[in-house]
């Protein structure tokens, strides 16, 4: 007689304690570096009035991010993860601080920028250790319930920090670097209550051979190589959010809509979070994906078909509409990547395959901040955003083709 699959619990994880204070401490930190984000985009714009401003906010965060992820990946697996994080949130509050002090007393724009490439040093400090951290405190069979709570509640506090956080720059940037700063203290706090147990480490060696073994891990799990490769390209390409300052005071605040250009960058950047938010909690309550490399190629296409229709509309709600499509979409594909990604690695080297994950997905990330705005600047910000959306769909068909054991990727937690 076969037995009855077990019934599915979709707060497993939410009933593991240490697990709850990393989230909540993960959301507090959230909501302060989203409204910081939305700060220092605000803020480069509107003091020199350059599209490329913008791409430099993401070059100078993209730097540290393709120089010190792979070492910190190391870090991550020969130190005290925890340690690690605390070191780098320290860093992080610090630069917050000292972007706070620079606006205010209208500073030297170039120092800001040194200051954003010191504060995204530290983040990368701190990152692999980070994401490593999360499998020692919840068991295999509970994590994908995990990263989807995650994920969700990530949403909220991203929501939330740039709907609120247009409001604080209407009244005060140097506020927003502040509130960042205080939340990433809290969440120390919260980090030095959670007892943490002990898991397998990487003998030390040298550095250079340990990150490589990395980076080889990746490359000979084709699925991974896959997923992670394709989510790089579609963020890479799928950069509208670093030119909303743009959207939002030029091209629909300007359209009657009623609102400052502060208030309407706020619920333009809180939009994509509210997609995937929705998402997110309808992901929790779901059983694990039965064809999850199909959904992740799918969810990829939709983000650049919604980008691109995005990039056409001048009306708030359609544009919000659309954001709001692109995360929840995007929720998707980190759902299913960020599961295979750290169920199909073993636990000492965690932190360099997650290194090696985190580089590729947030220098991407900031490089496509770059490329945005260094199209606008040449061809415009509509084109920037068309162009990369249709570049999105065509990376799809590519990897479709040319990773066809993704394709074929059915339960994430049976994939080895």
């Amino acid at each position: 007689m076969q037995e009855p699959r077990p019934r599915h619990d979709a707060y497993a994880a939410l009933r593991i304690p240490a697990f709850r204070r990393l989230l909540l401490g993960g959301q507090i930190v959230s909501i302060g570096t989203s409204a910081q984000s939305l700060a220092i985009a605000w803020e480069m714009y509107s003091r020199t009035n350059e599209p490329l401003a913008l791409g430099l906010v993401g070059l100078v965060q993209a730097i540290p991010m393709l120089l010190l992820t792979l070492p910190a990946g190391y870090l991550a697996d020969i130190c005290d993860r925890r340690k690690l994080m605390i070191v780098s949130m320290l860093l992080t509050s610090a630069t917050s601080l000292g972007l706070a002090a620079f606006s205010y007393f209208h500073g030297s724009i170039s120092i800001m920028y040194v200051l954003l490439f010191l504060d995204s040093c530290a983040l990368r400090l701190g990152w692999p250790a980070r994401s490593a951290l999360l499998p020692l405190l919840v068991p295999r069979d509970a994590f994908e319930n995990a990263v989807k709570w995650r994920t969700s509640l990530g949403q909220i506090s991203s929501m939330v920090g740039p709907a609120v956080g247009g409001f604080i720059i209407a009244w005060s940037v140097p506020a927003a670097y502040v509130i960042s700063a205080t939340a990433t203290i809290l969440f120390i706090f919260l980090l030095l209550s959670i007892s943490v147990p002990k898991g397998a480490r990487a003998v030390p060696g040298r550095m250079l051979s340990q990150v490589a073994e990395g980076v080889g891990f990746v490359w000979r799990k084709k699925v991974l190589l896959g997923a992670i490769s394709l989510d790089m390209f579609g963020v890479l390409l799928g950069g509208a959010v670093y030119l909303l300052p743009i959207f939002a005071r030029d091209i629909i605040a300007p359209a009657g809509v009623g609102l400052s250009p502060e208030q309407t960058l706020g619920y333009l950047r809180a939009a994509p979070a509210a997609g995937a938010l929705v998402m997110a909690l309808i992901l929790t309550h779901m059983p694990p994906f039965r064809r999850a490399g199909r959904t992740m190629l799918l969810a990829v296409a939709g983000f650049g078909a919604a980008t691109i229709v995005f990039g056409l509309s001048r009306n708030l709600w359609l544009s919000m509409a659309m954001l709001a499509l692109t995360g929840a979409l995007d929720n998707i594909s980190v759902v299913v990547r960020h599961t295979m990604v750290q169920l199909a690695t073993p636990n000492e080297m965690r932190g360099r395959v997650s290194a090696v994950n985190a580089m590729f997905i947030s220098s991407s990330n900031e490089l496509g901040g770059f490329e945005s705005g260094a199209v606008a600047h040449f061809f415009g910000p509509v084109v920037s955003v068309v162009s990369g959306g249709v570049g999105t769909i065509a990376i799809v068909g590519a990897w479709a083709g040319l990773f066809p054991k993704l394709r074929k990727v059915r339960r994430l937690a049976e994939n080895q």
